[in-house]
């Protein structure tokens, strides 16, 4: 990426309709390390406590991992990979010791210095990687619905409103090893926003509408408006909803190479 760039971000994080929030959201600047970013967004799923502690366990392994991370000389493809699997143990085993069926998707991008991005997911939590307002590339729903897609079975305006629309076929915590689908952009540009959210937001928006509120507002106002939005549309239906998004603005030289607007974790 050209010199003279850096990231603005934000996150949001809303129980909607729902008596508990299971969804959990992270957005750090590396420690030591300037330009280096991590995003989460787990959804949880199992119970009034199991759910938010299988959320609660990718955030935490996240933050752990990140912090040690060592960009120069460790692939982030590899990290990323590692929270994946080891959130996935933990909850698998909290499930033995509390008799509960914790499970959580996870959607995670590591932006390295210098712009090359690694995302990884399992589950229905999605990545969205915009230029501008154009979609570049987003993550594919591990689902039942999104399963019949590809099939040719069913539309994806017909999967929208499916009543198994949430029906996953791969999360963290099963029984299985989850399916950790990694992507790579070798360089993001001025002018890219990527961002990571729970089905409780993208479920009430096309492509175009999230890219366009991306492209013309900051990302701080970029989440107010989008959990708004999705809450006035849910029309008091509404599931528990997370995104953070990061954006590549040109450089301001009274202001930080990293945006001031990351959330501590909730």
């Amino acid at each position: 990426m050209e010199k003279g760039y850096r990231l603005s971000a934000a996150t949001g994080l809303h129980k909607g309709d729902r008596e508990y929030q299971q969804d959990q959201v992270g957005l750090f600047a590396h420690p030591r390390v300037t330009g280096c970013v991590m995003g989460v967004v787990a959804d949880g799923m199992g119970g009034r406590t199991g759910g938010r502690k299988a959320s609660d366990q990718v955030l935490l392994t996240a933050r752990q991992l990140f912090e040690r991370f060592a960009p120069d000389s460790e692939d982030a493809a590899a990290v990323l990979r590692q929270i994946g699997e080891e959130a996935h143990l933990v909850v698998k085993l909290t499930a033995i010791a509390a008799e509960q069926e914790p499970h959580t998707t996870m959607a995670a991008f590591l932006i390295n210095p210098g712009g090359e991005c690694h995302w990884v997911h399992a589950g229905d939590s999605r990545l969205y990687h915009f230029r501008g307002g154009t979609l570049v590339r987003r993550t594919k729903d591990h689902s039942y619905v999104q399963a019949l897609v590809d099939q040719g079975e069913m539309s994806a305006e017909e999967a929208a409103i499916h009543p198994k629309s949430n029906v996953l076929l791969g999360c963290l915590g099963t029984e299985e090893a989850p399916r950790l689908e990694p992507h790579f952009i070798p360089q993001l540009q001025i002018g890219d926003s990527l961002l990571a959210c729970s089905d409780g937001l993208w479920h009430y928006f096309t492509t175009e509408e999230l890219g366009s509120v991306l492209n013309s507002l900051p990302p701080r106002e970029a989440s107010e408006f989008l959990v708004d939005k999705a809450r006035s549309r849910a029309m008091g239906g509404g599931d528990n909803l997370s995104l953070a998004i990061v954006k590549v603005e040109p450089l301001v030289l009274d202001k930080p190479v990293v945006g001031s607007a990351f959330a501590p974790l909730r």
